[in-house]
């Protein structure tokens, strides 16, 4: 049941300019200039699992090497998260980078070309957007970053919940001023990546 967040809510998105923005008891979908963060929710596994098969299935049949990850806090139980999705898909070479553009805007993502970070192509997908996809060089330095953080807060859950919380804060606080709520994750991000490096070392 949605009761009176859900009320609520919709009468933010509403004068906001969203009205037909999906609610906190879909499991995917944010309308663009939002943000929302919302409990873990066991579904997103599933989803992914779906939608991987799937891209296998378009790479496969194109001859594209690739490899596809689930990315981003929808990746971590327990953590919340913004409903939308986000998966890392990894390139060996340009040839193939160059064909797994074609073939995931064939596959009904919308390209975005590197929205301000070099190196990573951006996708996504749905009305409103319920599919990330970030597109990039296989062990490169955008991939490296990406598992490194996931990974870290998939073995350190006491990091990973404050994480959330941090989210679930921010998101109270800027609910419609998207680059505020990164800015605000910004250091701790880096911190976990110093973490993770340091641990990585070592071993």
């Amino acid at each position: 049941m949605c009761g009176r967040s859900c009320a609520a809510l919709r009468a933010r998105l509403a004068e906001a300019g969203f009205a037909g923005s999906a609610l906190p008891d879909s499991p995917l979908g944010l309308a663009s200039k939002t943000v929302r963060v919302v409990p873990y929710r066991s579904e997103w596994r599933e989803l992914f699992d779906e939608e991987n098969a799937r891209l296998k299935a378009v790479f496969e049949q194109a001859g594209i090497e690739a490899r596809i990850e689930h990315t981003g806090s929808t990746a971590i139980p327990g953590v919340p998260a913004k409903p939308i999705l986000d998966i890392l898909i990894g390139y060996p070479d340009a040839d193939n980078r160059r064909r797994a553009v074609d073939a995931l805007k064939a596959a009904g993502y919308e390209y975005r070309g590197e929205s301000g970070i070099p190196g990573r192509d951006f996708f996504r997908r749905g009305d409103p957007r319920s599919y990330h996809v970030h597109l990039c060089q296989l062990g490169g330095p955008f991939w490296v970053e990406h598992q490194r953080f996931r990974d870290y807060l998939l073995t350190h859950t006491n990091v990973a919940r404050e994480y959330g919380d941090l989210k679930l804060r921010l998101a109270e606080e800027f609910p419609f001023d998207r680059e505020s709520y990164i800015n605000g994750k910004a250091e701790f991000v880096h911190h976990v990546l110093r973490m993770a490096e340091a641990e990585e070392q070592e071993k």
